[in-house]
C-alpha cells in the first residue's frame, strides 16, 4: 500500500503505519526468520523463490496487450541478452545508451543491439550489486557530446566506493574520459552504492551515495554515504549548497538520512528533485529533496528488520522529513521518471517507479504509476506489467513520448510501451 505523511495528521499516520507493519511481520514472519539482519531489499530472498533467489520467470513470448485504467496499451520487445541492464539514456538521433552492471556500455541503434560494447567505459568493481551504474548526458550533448557514468570503485585494499566518470562519446566509443568525483564511502560491503545522476534546470548534477549496509553512514556529516550530493558538471563543489563552510560536513551534501537511493529525477512541472530508495521490510520511500534537509534513515522508518523486529521509529519527527510515500510492504523499487509526452495525455505529469519485487517474493515486479491530484497530492497507483513477471529496474521516456522499461535480469531486456492500435 502507499500513504502520504501530511501535516497535522501525524496521530493517523503513525496509527496507520502501524497496524500495516503489524499485518506485514504476521504475514512474514518464516521469511524474516531466515534471513539476516541488515541485507537490502533486494538481496536474495530466503523463501518464495523455490531455490531460484530473486530470479524472474522467463520473458514471455512478445509483443502483448495489457488493459490499464486508461489505455489498452502494448508492450514489445526492443532488445534481449543484456545482462544485469542498469540505466538507460537516449542520444539526440533517437538511438539508445544502456549499462550493464558487469561493466559494458551498449548501443542500441535503429532497433538493433551493437554486438561490440562500447570502448572506454572504466574499469568497475561488479559484485553482488556493483558495476556500472548510472549513464546520463551533460544538458548540453548535442554541444559537447558529454556524458557520465557511476560505477563501483575498487582500490588496492579491495575497499570500493561510488565514482561519477564524465567522458566524450564521439559515436563509436569514449575519449577522455576520468573520474570526476569519487565519493568517501569505501567500504568492504557490495551493496547500497546509489549512483542514480540528474541535473536540474540550473545544470547543477545530483548524485545519489547509499550507506553500503553500514546505517550509521547516513547521519554521518563526515561521510558521503546515505546522501544525496549536488556538484557542478565538472563534479566540484556549488558555492551555495547547504552545508558549505560549516563545520563536520563535507560541502558536497545536499540531504542526508537516506538508505539505498534507486531513483532520481526533476519534476518538470517544478523544477524540484525527487528521489526513491529501498527500505528494509517495508518502507520503501519516494521523496522530494530540499536543500539541509534530514530524511530519516535509520532514525526513523516505516519498515521492519528482517528478523521482523522494530527499527527505529515510524514517522512524524518534526527533525525528520518524512516520505512524500511509501511502500509496506516493499516493492524494492527503482527507477524513476515523470511522463511529459503526448502519447500517453491521461498519463501527463504522473510519475512512473519500477519495481523489482514486491514482498520479497519472486515474480511480482511491476511499473506503478502514481497520479498526482491539483494539489500534488498522491489519490492513485496503478501497477503494470505485473503479468510479465520481470524485475524492473529503470523506466525512462523516449523522445518518441513512449516509455522504455529494462528488466533487471541476466537475460535482461529493453521493452517499449505503446498505445495500442
Amino acid at each position: 500500500m502507499v500513504s502520504r505523511t501530511w501535516p497535522g495528521r501525524s496521530a493517523i499516520v503513525v496509527a496507520a503505519a502501524a497496524i500495516a507493519l503489524a499485518c506485514w511481520v504476521s504475514q512474514t514472519t518464516m521469511i524474516h526468520a531466515a534471513q539476516q539482519r541488515g541485507r537490502g531489499a533486494e538481496a536474495p530472498a530466503a523463501g518464495g523463490g523455490g531455490g531460484r533467489g530473486r530470479n524472474s520467470p522467463p520473458l514471455p513470448a512478445l509483443p502483448l496487450t495489457f488493459e490499464t485504467t486508461a489505455y489498452r496499451i502494448r508492450v514489445s520487445l526492443v532488445a534481449k541478452d543484456l545482462v544485469n541492464p542498469w540505466s538507460l539514456a537516449f542520444l539526440p538521433d533517437g538511438s539508445m545508451l544502456v549499462t550493464e552492471r558487469p561493466g559494458r556500455l551498449r548501443l542500441i541503434k535503429n532497433g538493433v543491439l551493437d554486438p561490440k560494447p562500447i570502448a572506454g567505459v572504466p574499469a568497475v568493481k561488479a559484485l553482488a550489486l556493483s558495476g556500472l551504474l548510472d549513464v546520463v548526458l551533460h544538458p548540453k550533448f548535442a554541444e559537447n557530446h558529454l556524458l557520465y557514468l557511476s560505477y563501483s570503485k575498487a582500490r588496492e585494499d579491495g575497499l570500493t566506493t561510488t565514482a561519477l566518470a564524465r567522458g566524450r562519446f564521439d559515436g563509436t566509443g569514449l575519449v577522455d574520459v576520468k573520474d570526476i568525483f569519487l565519493a568517501n564511502s569505501w567500504s568492504k560491503s557490495n551493496t547500497n552504492y546509489g549512483g542514480r545522476v540528474a541535473f536540474d534546470r540550473d545544470g547543477m548534477l545530483y548524485l545519489t551515495i547509499g550507506e553500503r549496509q553500514e546505517e550509521e553512514r547516513a547521519q554521518n556529516t563526515g561521510d558521503h554515504g546515505g546522501k544525496v550530493l549536488r556538484l557542478r558538471d565538472d563534479g566540484t563543489v556549488p558555492p551555495d549548497n547547504p552545508f558549505v563552510g560549516k563545520a563536520g560536513y563535507l560541502p558536497e551534501i545536499f540531504s542526508l538520512g537516506h538508505r539505498s537511493p534507486q531513483g532520481l529525477a526533476m519534476q518538470p512541472s517544478t523544477g524540484l528533485m525527487w528521489e526513491n530508495e529501498h527500505g528494509q521490510q517495508g518502507g520503501d520511500e519516494l521523496n522530494i529533496i530540499r536543500a539541509g534537509k534530514n530524511y530519516g534513515w535509520p532514525l526513523a522508518t516505516f519498515g521492519i528488520n528482517y528478523d521482523g523486529e522494530k527499527h527505529g521509529e515510524p514517522f512524524p519527527r518534526a527533525d525528520l522529513e518524512p516520505p512524500f510515500a511509501y511502500w509496506v510492504p516493499s516493492i524494492a523499487i527503482s527507477g524513476l521518471m515523470f511522463y511529459t509526452g503526448d502519447k500517453f495525455p491521461a498519463w501527463k505529469d504522473n510519475i512512473f517507479v519500477g519495481g523489482m519485487f514486491q514482498g520479497r517474493t519472486r515474480g511480482t515486479g511491476q511499473v506503478q504509476r502514481i497520479v498526482l491530484n491539483t494539489n500534488g497530492q498522491p489519490v492513485q497507483r496503478e501497477p503494470l506489467l505485473v503479468d510479465l513477471h520481470q524485475r524492473i529496474r529503470d523506466v525512462r521516456q523516449g523522445p518518441d513520448g513512449l516509455v522504455y522499461v529494462l528488466t533487471e535480469e541476466q537475460n535482461g531486456a529493453l521493452l517499449k510501451i505503446e498505445p495500442a492500435q
